[in-house]
């Protein structure tokens, strides 16, 4: 009996075997197919954002939408790409990312504020890479936010697209010589003083945010925005215009009551930068008295410095500041 159970499992083998490798050779052929097929997809970070910071020292800059295309063979084909906007793009970001914290919410940039010439791009064939260029005209924008331009492949000529790259939110955001949308961090040290009191020695890091190409805005003194609420920049920041010569200008942001106190030489209300023999950093020696929220008049001494690192691409240089 067991004999013949063999024999009917050595007659069945070569079946078995067979249909086996048949499998193997499906399974081997859908493999190379989806590793050496071309696939294109709009270039992007995480979540599809492309950021891009544009300067409030120039009228309009570029930055660029692009597309790349993957595969293992070259591309025999052109692959002509037709992208739209499409504002429900920001919506369902904002919706995941900030849920109902509605003022944190991106919006789309104002069409005002950009140019493309043409939503078509081609790859061509045997390249992996394209794009479009976007002119974007920053004055004016807040620095307290980012702005979107969405869009996405609306249609393409040959091969296929990465479903999950099939669109991109190219993010705007601002900056000048100082500071950048979200504010620039720098140390902070200096004294406050109360009429009728000893300076209190201050230590701490503040927030400069970028307004044009010659002013930024910041808190007065030792006020505090931990949520960054708006109502309390409006409140209490100030804003400093710099000169050409490097001297700068206090005045209100909106409702601060604030005065510039000149004639410190320790404290000269100028824009300076040092250098200490290790590194060299961009310095504002400010002096004023402000009224705070806790309605008493403050005197200030201030230092803010943050360390510079020269970038080749920037148009200002180190002796610009001396």
């Amino acid at each position: 009996m067991k004999n013949s159970n063999m024999n009917r499992y050595l007659k069945l083998f070569p079946a078995f075997m067979l249909i086996c490798g048949l499998f193997s050779c499906d399974e081997q052929e859908v493999f190379q197919k989806e590793q050496y097929k071309n696939v294109f997809a709009l270039v992007s970070g995480t979540d599809n954002v492309s950021d891009w910071i544009h300067d409030l020292r120039m009228s309009e800059s570029e930055g660029y939408i692009s597309a790349s295309l993957g595969g293992t063979n070259p591309s025999t084909k052109d692959i002509r790409v037709t992208l739209v906007e499409d504002l429900s793009l920001i919506d369902d970001y904002n919706v995941v990312i900030f849920d109902v914290n509605t003022p944190r919410y991106i919006q789309p940039l104002a069409s005002s504020k950009y140019t493309i010439d043409n939503y078509v791009f081609t790859i061509p064939a045997g390249e992996v890479k394209a794009s479009i260029p976007v002119r974007i005209r920053p004055a004016g924008l807040s620095p307290d936010s980012s702005y979107f331009i969405a869009l996405k492949v609306d249609s393409y000529s040959a091969y296929e697209v990465n479903p999950e790259k099939d669109y991109i939110l190219y993010r705007v955001q601002v900056r000048n010589w100082w500071s950048a949308t979200g504010g620039t961090i720098y140390n902070q040290r200096g004294t406050t003083q109360m009429s009728g009191l000893n300076p209190i020695q201050v230590f701490g890091t503040k927030r400069v945010f970028p307004l044009t190409p010659t002013r930024v805005r910041l808190l007065a003194g030792t006020e505090l925005n931990d949520n960054l609420d708006e109502n309390i920049y409006n409140w209490y920041s100030m804003v400093l215009s710099i000169g050409d010569d490097n001297r700068i200008t206090i005045q209100p942001y909106k409702s601060l009551v604030v005065t510039q106190i000149d004639g410190d030489p320790d404290f000269p209300n100028r824009v300076v930068l040092e250098d200490d023999g290790f590194k060299t950093y961009k310095t504002f020696l400010l002096s004023y008295s402000y009224e705070g929220s806790d309605g008493i008049t403050h005197v200030m001494k201030e230092e803010l410095r943050l360390e510079y690192k020269e970038d080749p691409e920037d148009p200002r240089f180190l002796t610009d500041l001396n």
